[in-house]
């Protein structure tokens, strides 16, 4: 394996800071939390500052610290972020320090989660996630920053080693796919004013795969620049994708759901390639559980929200139990239809997917 220049330390700021929200959700100060651990007050401090990532902690004392602080009272839906918050921290590391060997990069070795992109957003945008949306904070001693704080430099080389990787790995082609597409998600958060057109060049060597018909070798290319084309302010090429790729095409729309899954977090998230999207089974994910997380992820979804109504419309298609199952989110998918149709900001497919969606609800009442 080839290491990572080691000229600056790795980082460990986004676990670092979820971590003090999980002290702080016991309550504890920094001193009882050391003696809790049985560990010196020095060693807390350097893991909630960042200095000693956790991700450095050897696998035993991290699995005890986690038992820890389940037993301790800690709050489990936090505790349940940790693990992406250390995948944050390592993505973090690898874009501002490139492994010398592009296959020893994280982005190249697994497909991330939502919630590590979320908490990788969290460091480089401020954006909280919404899983720690409007959660209320306990008193604080002083200025206490509102997360992770990855100092000013660091974001905007971030975004300029995440073009660079973008970049190189479209050269090398095919086989550093999953680096590319990954990278070009991430670089999607960039503000800088010269962003779209840098995002708009990248996209170009993608924009064959848009013209495919249903499921090939590319779909999940067409899928990424469809989408990111999307979170840039251009809804019509995923609106494209949604009418050639996926629809009537059964591996093309299993392939979304699958996909779907695994960002959501309704199947396992560890996956080190794109083999469950080329082989797409319904009984590898959870179906409730993905109902219930693209209906409560709509309204986060402005640039996307027609991929999300096509998705969850044909996973009732695939499974029409789920409104019996759960009430409460077919209302609230119910309720979203109503405004997205009254707000005119969808397709005209998605459209005729909302309006066939509320008739079926309708007769499930």
């Amino acid at each position: 394996m080839a290491l990572r220049d080691r000229g600056r330390p790795e980082i460990g700021v986004v676990s670092g800071y979820l971590l003090r929200l999980l002290r702080e959700s016991i309550p504890r100060t920094q001193a009882h939390f050391a003696e809790d651990l049985t560990v010196d007050l020095g060693t807390v401090q350097g893991w909630e500052s960042g200095r000693r990532p956790l991700a450095n902690t050897r696998s035993a004392d991290l699995l005890q610290l986690r038992r820890r602080l389940a037993l301790l009272g800690a709050e489990t839906g936090l505790l349940a972020l940790l693990g992406a918050a250390m995948d944050a921290d390592r993505i973090l590391t690898a874009v501002l320090q490139p492994p010398l060997d592009p296959a020893d990069h994280p982005l190249a070795g697994w497909v991330q989660s939502r919630e590590a992109a979320h908490m990788i957003a969290w460091a480089v945008r401020g954006i909280t996630p919404p899983a720690l949306a409007g959660r209320p904070t306990g008193p604080r001693r002083g200025a206490v920053a509102a997360g992770p704080v990855l100092a000013a430099a660091d974001r905007t080389a971030f975004f300029s080693h995440l073009r660079r990787t973008t970049e190189s790995a479209e050269a090398a082609g095919d086989r550093a796919l999953l680096l590319r597409r990954q990278a070009l998600y991430l670089a999607s958060y960039d503000t800088a004013p010269d962003a779209g057109d840098w995002a708009e060049q990248a996209l170009r060597a993608m924009r064959p795969a848009l013209a495919l018909r249903g499921y090939t070798s590319r779909w999940i290319e067409a899928r990424t620049a469809a989408t990111v084309a999307a979170r840039q302010g251009d809804p019509e090429q995923l609106r494209d994708f949604i009418a050639t790729a996926l629809v009537d095409d059964q591996h093309g729309e299993l392939a979304n759901l699958s996909y779907w899954a695994y960002w959501l977090g309704a199947m396992p998230a560890d996956a080190p390639d794109d083999g469950f999207i080329h082989a797409p089974s319904p009984a590898a994910w959870n179906p409730l559980q993905l109902f219930q997380s693209l209906v409560g992820s709509l309204h986060d979804a402005p640039g996307t929200v027609d991929l999300y109504v096509h998705s969850v419309t044909t996973l009732l298609d695939v499974h029409p139990w789920l409104p019996l199952a759960d009430p409460q989110t077919a209302r609230q998918f119910g309720g979203r239809a109503i405004e997205l149709l009254d707000a005119r900001v969808i397709s005209p497919r998605s459209r005729h997917d909302l309006e066939s969606v509320q008739y079926r609800l309708q007769q499930t009442n």
